[in-house]
């Protein structure tokens, strides 16, 4: 069933405003895929903030010109599912983990930061940890330092003293020992 000219202007406008707010976009092809895993796919991708699409390739091609993803409108061929996320790895994630469970959706590319991912860079780009586990893990890195030194200096107290705080036990030193001389 064609579309007629103003659903298709519907359809640009849409899609032209996805690629505004993205990232992210990430392509692949979906022959053979049963309706109940696209369904489990698209849920999935709805959860994490991905906007999943099957559009026509000229529509595409039309949508995304003048944007950042305009870099991949010569591989925009055959039927394609178009993955767009305004987090940088969410797109690229939800089709890469799909795609390890279902061997029927074929990464064809995408694009990030206005540059073509070829197959490699979407799975390496689909590999980066999230944001917030990113965070995570600098905050552990920040605290890592203190929490050390705290540990430490709480062994050095419970070997001098048997307990006492570090500051206490080096204040006691100093006046011990010229009493002792």
């Amino acid at each position: 069933m064609s579309l007629n000219r103003s659903e298709k202007e519907a359809v640009i406008n849409d899609v032209t405003s996805l690629a505004a707010k993205a990232q992210t976009l990430v392509m692949a092809e979906y022959r053979g895929i049963t309706v109940a895993d696209m369904t489990r796919l698209r849920n999935d991708a709805r959860s994490k903030g991905v906007t999943l699409s099957v559009l026509k390739n000229t529509l595409a091609r039309r949508a995304v010109a003048g944007s950042a993803f305009e870099v991949v409108g010569d591989q925009m061929t055959g039927p394609l599912i178009y993955g767009f996320s305004e987090d940088a790895v969410a797109a690229a994630k939800v089709v890469a983990d799909f795609a390890k469970t279902n061997d029927k959706l074929v990464i064809r590319g995408g694009a990030f930061g206005g540059k073509a991912l070829d197959v490699e860079g979407v799975k390496q780009l689909a590999s980066i940890p999230s944001k917030e586990v990113l965070l995570a893990q600098l905050l552990g890195l920040m605290q890592s330092p203190i929490s050390r030194t705290a540990r430490v200096l709480a062994a050095l107290a419970e070997k001098r003293g048997g307990g006492e705080a570090p500051a206490e036990a080096a204040a006691e030193a100093p006046a011990e020992a010229p009493a002792a001389a």
